[in-house]
């Protein structure tokens, strides 16, 4: 039986709830993303909040059926050493990431192969980021299957795992250099894989 989408508004919020309303409103104030990485709350240990591989979030083993939900809690996302948490002014807490905290969904290309081609890429969760050396793409191979993982940087050490459909596009974006093919986005080469 399907599990239904948690609904934080049927019962008492956790604690960490108390500082997102204000947070809210600064965002629909023009705020795009709240300054985590200044905030240095008490750890106040783990919540039952889980981002599984293929981006959903879930409480208590529930997926969360509210977008706006889901955005605003990715807004105040942070990762420390060893692990990923929610952050506020007054209490930080830990969540579990099974792979990468975004996936990225969609692809933009400027100038396509052309001097200035960017890959322009959008998260599940409305984040975008575009390739360059500050936010690069990498590849993990996997050693038995040889199956590529790309991920691009989004932001403060997240990533967005790169989604199949998205990555197949890169693909066709594809150069070679020094043996390997890759892509070029914000004057930056990043490998794929090796050249056949």
């Amino acid at each position: 039986m399907a599990s239904e989408p948690a609904d934080f508004s049927k019962a008492e919020p956790p604690q960490l709830l108390r500082g997102l309303a204000a947070l809210q409103a600064e965002a629909a104030a023009g705020r795009r993303l709240p300054p985590v990485e200044k905030w240095n709350p008490p750890h106040c240990g783990a919540i039952p909040m889980r981002i599984a591989r293929d981006g959903t979030w879930h409480y208590m083993g529930t997926p969360i059926g509210r977008p706006r939900m889901v955005r605003l809690f990715s807004t105040i996302l942070r990762r420390d050493p060893g692990e990923f948490v929610l952050v506020t002014p007054v209490e930080r807490v830990a969540i579990e990431v099974e792979d990468a905290p975004f996936v990225a969904v969609a692809l933009d290309v400027t100038d396509p192969g052309g001097a200035g081609q960017a890959l322009n890429f959008t998260t599940n969760v409305g984040d975008e980021v575009t390739a360059d050396a500050a936010h690069p793409i990498h590849v993990i191979e996997n050693a038995v299957t040889g199956e590529p993982s790309p991920y691009v940087l989004v932001r403060g050490g997240l990533e967005a795992r790169i989604s199949r459909a998205v990555f197949y596009e890169l693909a066709d974006l594809a150069v070679e250099r020094d043996g390997q093919l890759g892509v070029v986005s914000g004057g930056a080469f990043f490998p794929l894989g090796r050249a056949a």
